[in-house]
């Protein structure tokens, strides 16, 4: 009477074991389409890149391309293009967490969800299309430039040109604001309203509120909203291309330089060092940018 029992004991724990199998199998599955993707369009190319850098002309192992890369005009080039991202990032920031916090705070339903559409559409805008909108409208003999003009107010009275740097800088807030606005968005609804009143119940002003609750609290999301744009304003191309035409040296655009063919003799991987180095600046900017989001984004679930 008791092989029978055993029997079934076995086969109630194979069927488990099967549908664990089942799960798991599943599981892997469900994963092989990212993992191909991630494998085909991210870690094979990044690999080339990588094991390119360090070759000359004849497929013999350097360190000559990192040595060209970090001397002049490269190291002007990455200077230009750092600065770039961090302030376009920072004059990005401010104004996009500000309408955040306004839109979250104070508009209805309706605004918010009108707010994150546009800011959706207006992050994915750039490249040469965004260039041609803002040389037509803020170029010298541009419709909004004109406009401005006739009430006062001349964009090229002193220094400004928008093919300068700081001209780049304004058309990348474009684009730039939007994105902040959707990545912070999310850190403002974390504030709870019962935090506000169990602060208040407790005597507590609203500036004493947001300067030892609310402000600490989004602070690290704002941080790493800033280094995210940074990211971005760095490694952007096609908009600074089309704005500058080469003018302004930046790195994005050096590389395209050298992979459209103008190469010097005895540099064939020279842009794919330099592609390394927008590589590891990238990291610097991103890994603490997942570090702060991942420890943001606990209390944002509490």
């Amino acid at each position: 009477m008791q092989q029978p029992e055993n029997q079934i004991l076995d086969r109630k724990g194979a069927s488990k074991r099967g549908i664990l199998s089942g799960q798991s199998l599943s599981l892997i599955i469900g994963v092989l389409p990212l993992v191909a993707f991630m494998a085909i369009f991210f870690f094979w190319p990044l690999w080339s890149v990588l094991f390119s850098s360090f070759q000359d002309n004849f497929g013999h192992f350097t360190f000559q391309n990192f040595k060209v890369a970090l001397g002049d005009p490269y190291r002007t080039a990455f200077s230009n293009s750092i600065l770039l991202g961090l302030v376009s990032a920072i004059t990005s920031a401010i104004p996009g967490a500000i309408l955040a916090y306004l839109v979250e705070t104070r508009g209805s339903q309706r605004l918010r969800q009108f707010v994150s559409s546009v800011s959706s559409v207006l992050s994915t805008t750039g490249g040469v299309p965004l260039a041609f909108m803002f040389i037509a409208a803020y170029g010298a003999e541009g419709s909004a430039t004109a406009v401005l003009k006739a009430l006062g107010i001349n964009l090229y009275a002193g220094n400004f040109t928008l093919y300068s740097l700081s001209g780049v800088i304004f058309v990348y807030s474009y684009f730039l604001i939007p994105t902040m606005v959707i990545v912070f968005s999310p850190a403002v609804q974390g504030i709870r309203r019962e935090w506000h009143e169990a602060a208040k119940n407790l005597g507590a002003t609203q500036a004493q509120f947001w300067r030892h609750i609310g402000l600490p609290l989004l602070f690290p999301s704002f941080i790493s909203s800033v280094l995210l744009l940074f990211a971005a304003g760095f490694s952007a191309y096609a908009t600074a291309r089309a704005m500058t035409s080469g003018t302004v040296a930046l790195v994005p655009l050096m590389i395209g330089n050298l992979v459209d063919g103008n190469v010097v003799n005895d540099q064939m991987n020279l842009g794919k060092a330099l592609a390394m180095g927008m590589v590891v600046v990238a990291l610097l900017a991103m890994i603490p940018y997942l570090v702060i989001q991942r420890r943001a984004s606990r209390w944002q679930q509490r």
